[in-house]
């Protein structure tokens, strides 16, 4: 077969459905990647516009642009869409898009949890700019602290809006970290051993497990305060043994990690432009790689440098401060990486240069005030100034958005196939950066004046006057900058010249393909053998398009990719992943409906809608499989290799790992939440602890042991072709018996609006129940899937993912519950 002719099948297998329908079923990460980007970048738009409105009433002392009720909508929406609507979802469209072709593999592990990921994104944030123009959007700050945004002062809908549409979005966020996590961990090209991935990969790789420990205290937070607010649940109320410090605390364990997750994937970008513009490797890889997995490591020990203004002691403030100092020392040792990239190389100052050394002036400033504000007695003095302010923009537009449109000028060859012609984009960089440093660094200078952040007017005479107004100048210097960055990427798409395949002579796996890439990637997949393939190889290309590598025949017809060990990259499994579907627009529809329900008090919607859920989700999961073994496939050359299904270890189990870190870090925020509450909060001890008897703990253990045991009976009976029907039926018994004791526990807690105590027991039980019910349903499943043939000893991977859900349910009964009954025991 020559190439033209093995392009076309695979672009038959592997493309998406025509005209309009495509948009909605596809499930091809190229598609969506770019659907993410073209999303995020509408979201960024309208939350510059935002910015606009703020400059323009901040210009002038005493403004009436504004009144305070819509300014405070305005800055809120400004804040939550650049940070929930823009940042995050920019980094995974980008790396959604861009992670397989770096990798050399055709798509990512879970395509259609791409899907369902970019159309919850897609309807939440909707939701958000639907209150906006509704003029009911969220209006108490995009941090969105109790008690002003409890039910007393906030009896509107405004909050809820922001409590229920962030929690959606977040779904996207999750469902993209595990994504990622997978993809680059077991779906590389075969000889991509972990020291040879391109270094965004190792970015990518350590932003999505921040994600996945990050995200789950906000949405515990975001939960908790919307069950305070539509059941009276008083987690926040100190009158009710509640504290509002629980929500700083929670929130600031996503909020100061979440500063890093939007700066290293633009280091990522950085590290891989960078050496290519500047014509010599990359200096430091390793130190470069371990310098990245420190600051994440480090981020999360931070949050509480935004709470020293709250009473902390004086050895946790003395703790925060210093480690928010030692968090310099990764950094630093990327930045010096790169300047001594610079310095032994030949840079060429093409216009994603010149963004990158924009990102150098702008980041480090960022920086130096970020070391500033860990200061203890500095931070009191500019703590909720607009020195804060300044200070936060430089860290992030320096530190994302600059080299986010050196990625977009990078790239954009790869995209659309052609070559810039017009040069409006070097006009829009010196518009962006002067523009920009005109207007925060005035707002650096008037916070030192004392001048508040998130007030919509002030007073004349302060000498804060011709400040402000300079800086709303720069700020719409910025604007006009941006939309000359539009204009300019609009006209090369429709008139630039047509591109070479590699126009910056790179030597990375993503200039390998045809340009613009093609629904497959590759043709085939290259072994690989060094860093950079292609600049090693220099007709690696052709010897790819004439499949020359692994998977290179189409005959199967049906889409195909490998996975690959995690530490070799050797290859492991041949992977079939599914064809186009609606599937993931429906799911998220009906989960739309489920947030939906709860926003406007509608509550019979919500298990209806939870129901779908499920019922979609079980036909998800239907579909995979096979009925029959296949045995070992030839993938190329004198390899076979098995189906992924007939592994010990699927793709779905490895993807499990991951989503159940995230739940224990969710697990784990709630019981730092009733720690927290127990040993701090005012009106404790509450009137009276749950006395659970002996029964049903004594249910609740004989429920563990029976279900932890049936499952793994199950597992070995289909290892051995045996019938599961006994072992599951007594490893469901085993649940049901811990629902029972559940509800025994719950029972005797008749009113969760009583104390905190009380509404921290009903969460937990809560949680304990729906993932005991839920590993219930999946051992129900797993037996119908036996029945219906789908399991075999090859075909062994389902029972095991489900031992991992039955053992996670069963520790956080154990956790849970002996947290809830241990006080009502000893008193």
């Amino acid at each position: 077969m020559n190439a033209l002719r093995r392009h076309r099948a695979l672009t038959r297998i592997w493309a998406s459905d025509p005209g309009w329908r495509g948009w909605f079923t596809t499930v091809n990460h190229s598609d969506l990647g770019r659907m993410f980007m073209v999303v995020s970048l509408c979201f960024f738009a309208i939350g510059g516009v935002l910015a606009m409105l703020i400059r323009a009433q901040l210009a002038t002392p005493r403004s009436a642009f504004m009144g305070p009720e819509i300014y405070s909508q305005v800055f809120t929406m400004h804040g939550t869409i650049m940070m929930f609507l823009f940042a995050i979802p920019l980094f995974e469209g980008f790396t959604v898009y861009m992670l397989p072709k770096l990798l050399g593999t055709r798509d990512l592990a879970f395509p259609r949890l791409t899907a369902y990921g970019f159309w919850c994104y897609a309807f939440g944030g909707s939701m958000l700019i639907f209150a906006l123009l509704a003029g009911i959007a969220p209006d108490s700050g995009w941090f969105m602290y109790p008690p002003l945004s409890a039910k007393l002062n906030s009896p509107g809908i405004n909050t809820d809006f922001w409590l229920i549409g962030i929690t959606f979005v977040e779904i996207s966020a999750i469902s993209a970290a595990v994504e990622i996590v997978v993809s680059v961990l077991r779906y590389r090209a075969p000889g991509m051993a972990l020291d040879r991935m391109p270094i965004y990969a190792w970015y990518a790789l350590v932003v999505a497990v921040m994600i996945l420990t990050g995200f789950p205290p906000l949405i515990l937070g975001s939960i908790l305060l919307e069950l305070e607010r539509a059941f009276g649940m008083p987690f926040f109320q100190v009158t009710e043994g509640g504290d509002s410090l629980l929500w700083q605390h929670l929130f600031w364990l996503f909020g100061h990690p979440e500063v890093y997750i939007i700066f290293l994937p633009a280091a990522g970008v950085i590290s891989t432009i960078l050496p290519i513009l500047a014509r010599t490797p990359l200096l430091g890889y390793g130190w470069i790689v371990a310098s990245a997995i420190s600051l994440a490591v480090l981020s999360f020990g931070l949050w509480v440098h935004h709470m020293f203004t709250t009473g902390i002691p004086h050895m946790g403030l003395a703790f925060f401060s210093a480690a928010s100092t030692l968090v310099a020392v990764p950094t630093s040792v990327q930045i010096f990486a790169w300047i001594g990239t610079l310095w032994k190389g030949r840079p060429e100052l093409h216009l994603p240069m010149l963004w990158i050394l924009a990102f150098f002036a702008t980041f480090v400033i960022g920086g130096l005030t970020g070391v500033m504000v860990a200061m203890v007695p500095f931070d009191w003095q500019v703590h909720d100034t607009q020195f804060i302010v300044a200070h936060l923009h430089y860290v992030l537009v320096g530190g994302f958005v600059f080299p986010m449109l050196a990625a977009l000028y990078y790239w954009l060859p790869h995209v659309t196939g052609r070559r810039r012609f017009f040069k409006l984009g070097e006009t829009a960089f010196w518009l962006i950066v002067l523009g920009f440093h005109v207007t925060f660094l005035a707002v650096h200078w008037v916070g030192l004046l004392g001048m508040r952040r998130r007030i919509h007017t002030y007073e004349g005479g302060q000498g804060w006057e011709i400040i402000n107004l300079i800086s709303s100048i720069g700020g719409f210097l910025t604007a006009i900058g941006f939309c000359l960055v539009v204009v300019d990427v609009v006209l090369n798409f429709l008139a630039g010249n047509r591109s070479p395949r590699d126009p910056w002579r790179a030597g990375t796996l993503e200039w390998a393909m045809p340009i613009p890439p093609p629904a497959y990637n590759f043709a085939s997949l290259p072994w690989i053998r060094s860093r950079d393939p292609v600049t090693d190889d220099a007709i690696l290309p052709v010897g790819i398009a004439r499949g020359e590598g692994l998977l290179g025949d189409p005959s199967r017809q049906r889409r195909e990719t490998l996975t690959v060990d995690i530490a070799t990259g050797s290859p492991q499994s041949v992977v079939v992943f599914p064809a186009n579907t609606a599937l993931p627009i429906v799911m998220a529809l009906v989960t739309g409906a489920f947030f939906l329900g709860l926003l406007v008090k509608a509550y019979w919607l919500v298990p209806i809608a939870a129901i779908g859920v499920a019922a979609f989700a079980a036909r998800w999961a239907w579909s995979l499989g096979s009925r029959r073994d296949e045995g070992p496939l030839p993938a190329g050359g004198e390899i076979s290799l098995p189906l992924a299904s007939e592994t010990a270890e699927p793709p779905g189990w490895w993807g499990t790992i991951f989503l159940l870190l995230a739940n224990s870090v969710f697990f784990g925020s709630l019981m730092f939440g009733y720690a927290f509450l127990w040993t701090v909060a005012p009106n404790w001890p509450p009137p009276a602890y749950v006395q659970p008897g002996l029964v049903s703990p004594a249910l609740a253990l004989a429920g563990v042991i029976a279900g932890t045991l049936g499952i793994r009976g199950a597992e070995r009976r289909v290892r051995a072709g045996q019938a599961i029907g006994l072992p599951i039926a007594m490893g469901t018994g085993g649940l049901l018996a811990i629902l029972a004791a559940l509800l025994m526990i719950l029972f005797r807690v008749p009113d969760p609006a009583r104390h905190a105590y009380d509404a921290t027991v009903w969460v937990i039980a809560g949680y304990a129940f729906f993932h005991v019910l839920l590993a219930a349903v999946m051992m129900l499943y797993v037996s119908a899937r036996d029945r219906a043939g789908y399991l075999s000893p090859n075909r062994c991977g389902e029972p095991r993912i489900v031992r991992l859900w039955t053992d996670y349910a069963a520790a956080v009964t154990l956790l849970g519950g002996g947290a809830i009954c241990l006080p009502g025991l000893l008193t």
